[in-house]
């Protein structure tokens, strides 16, 4: 598979939680490591990620498709709109409406387009309701997957029960961490029929916490990232703020991703 590969949304698709300091934003994620692999299979495969941690859905609508389809992608990757259901007062019904006329936009251009549902993390009970909003998010990308079934990949992330092994996420329990995008990029692989040389390496042994240990570190947890997530909502403030896209223009990936950067970095 040659041509351009673009990604657009937000921190899953930037890679936030596989954190690399050699790549761009300090993140590497699963659509470098596809991007990366697409290289190898064909030298001349091009590469974009628009990607910015933290953006809701009408920020990846309004500031990044229009720019990615001004580059002819042949593959676009989409996933938007988890930030948005993180709301606490959030209109469901307008989140999907605004994500649906987002993919037949997308559609319309005549890229591949790869949709993504969105992964049942496990929930703090003080965050259960949210996961309600993330199962009506993933009907509807699951129906539009089929309204458009030449032109939309669905990877059906929700299915995915090795995710269930808190060993894919990082610390804050919303982000996967290396292992996580790494098998996520095993599986758009294996999906895209794009031949690879990425393997999954087993985990060691889980560790076993008692009932005091699993109470100290959910206490710790709510205190050292849930709180302060909230907080920056409510302050209007978000992570992604000051940062740009990693990898704003399309380039080859077979030149070297770190090599690229670096070059980047030294430009006046």
């Amino acid at each position: 598979m040659g041509g351009l590969f673009v990604a657009i949304g937000d921190s899953f698709t930037e890679g936030v939680g596989d954190w690399e300091p050699r790549h761009p934003n300090g993140v590497r994620g699963w659509a470098d490591r596809v991007a990366k692999q697409l290289s190898k299979a064909d030298p001349s495969s091009r590469y974009a990620n628009l990607a910015i941690r933290s953006r809701r859905l009408a920020g990846v609508v309004e500031e990044q498709i229009e720019p990615a389809l001004a580059m002819r992608p042949d593959l676009i990757s989409f996933y938007a709109g988890g930030n948005d259901l993180l709301e606490v007062r959030q209109d469901i019904g307008l989140v999907l409406e605004n994500y649906t006329r987002a993919v037949e936009r997308l559609v319309s251009s005549g890229a591949q387009v790869l949709l993504f549902t969105g992964f049942d993390v496990p929930l703090h009970p003080v965050l259960e309701r949210f996961k309600r909003r993330n199962w009506a998010f993933n009907d509807n990308v699951r129906q539009l997957a089929r309204r458009y079934p030449d032109s939309v990949t669905l990877v059906d992330y929700w299915t995915w029960d090795v995710y269930h092994d808190r060993r894919m996420w990082d610390i804050d329990k919303l982000h996967m961490n290396r292992a996580g995008h790494r098998y996520m990029a095993i599986q758009i692989l294996n999906i895209l029929g794009v031949r690879h040389q990425l393997e999954f390496e087993p985990f060691g042994p889980r560790e076993r916490l008692g009932p005091v240990q699993s109470v100290s570190r959910d206490v710790e947890w709510l205190r050292q990232w849930v709180l302060p997530m909230f907080g920056r909502r409510m302050r209007g403030i978000t992570l992604g703020d000051g940062l740009h896209p990693k990898w704003p223009e399309p380039f080859l990936p077979a030149d070297g991703m770190k090599k690229t950067y670096r070059k980047r970095r030294s430009r006046p």
